[in-house]
């Protein structure tokens, strides 16, 4: 399916969807990544309409109100349809909701269903035959009720190009963020990440469940150095032996470290690094295809274009004419 694109004289429209009893985190979320000014980083300005099946007021799970000022007719009206969270995984929603969102889909805007509103998206069949995620904790009932999607209750996000679904609350902003990057570039998300102060980038496939949920730099300065080191050095054949004796660990010893404070594999984490780093360079050089595989790590055209095409269904050379219009 192609995407609604918004018409150059406009601000792109972005429809959230509140509910009574919604969690203020959870709506904070979108609105904040699209609902800032945040021009200075080279994004657009953002139309967000917060929409409600019902427009007023609505009650929140800390005890106050909010508005929601616009109806449905937001959602007819938006290039991007977000739903944040859901009141109850167990209740369905709304016949119109359930139409407008379908109606959305089917002229091609960006569906997201942050949490449990992947629970929403799936109740109006736009996940069926699609793979998606949830909130671990529901994930196993999401699959049992919806049998028709390829759940994968490990991962903090899944994009499957007009639909993305996220894990919880703090992977509802990695996904958004990934949103950002995949419209407007590298630098712009970055900009974002860092006037919210969190990483800027976490790819999708990193586990939802850490073990260790304080950060490496904080937890372990040996392992926070070669991590540092390795995303510098990302050219170099990197293995799993040969960082484990950089870390003058045993290789059972760095598996289980680096597990714990990544919460994925040093293969996993590696690819995700270099795929970043490959992003950065088509978006920011004039660099070949050949160079940015061997800066990256990939070591030849070949290997990047067949890694690229998994993750991100595009080739590097159609990647870079997106963003940079060449």
């Amino acid at each position: 399916m192609t995407l609604a694109m918004p018409s150059p004289d406009r601000p792109p429209i972005v429809a959230v969807v509140a509910f009574d009893g919604i969690s203020p985190f959870h709506l904070s979320v979108p609105c904040i990544v699209f609902g800032d000014d945040y021009s200075a980083g080279g994004l657009p300005r953002f139309d967000l309409r917060v929409c409600a099946t019902a427009p007023g007021i609505l009650r929140t799970t800390a005890g106050f109100t909010m508005n929601a000022p616009h109806g449905l007719e937001a959602i007819e009206a938006a290039d991007i349809v977000i739903v944040p969270s859901w009141c109850d995984a167990l209740q369905s929603p709304t016949d119109p909701l359930i139409d407008a969102l379908r109606s959305a889909h089917a002229r091609g805007a960006q569906m997201v269903g942050l949490c449990l509103g992947a629970f929403i998206l799936a109740a109006a069949g736009i996940l069926d035959g699609r793979p998606a995620t949830t909130h671990w904790a529901w994930a196993e009932r999401f699959a049992r009720r919806y049998p028709a999607i390829r759940v994968d209750a490990a991962v903090l996000y899944v994009d499957d190009g007009d639909v993305l679904t996220s894990a919880g609350t703090a992977a509802s902003l990695d996904c958004c963020l990934h949103l950002l990057r995949r419209r407007y570039g590298a630098r712009a998300a970055n900009y974002v990440a860092r006037r919210l102060v969190v990483p800027p980038h976490r790819q999708g496939s990193q586990a939802q469940f850490v073990e260790q949920p304080v950060g490496i730099d904080a937890r372990d300065e040996r392992l926070s150095a070669l991590l540092s080191w390795a995303q510098q050095n990302l050219g170099e054949p990197h293995s799993l032996d040969s960082l484990a004796e950089r870390a003058l660990m045993s290789r059972r010893t760095f598996t289980r470290r680096f597990k714990q404070a990544t919460g994925t594999t040093v293969g996993a984490w590696l690819l995700g690094a270099r795929l970043a780093r490959a992003q950065h360079l088509l978006e920011t050089t004039d660099d070949s295809v050949d160079s940015v595989a061997e800066t990256a790590g990939f070591g030849s055209a070949v290997s990047l274009r067949q890694h690229f095409a998994q993750a991100f269904k595009t080739s590097p050379t159609a990647y870079r004419r997106e963003f940079r219009g060449v």
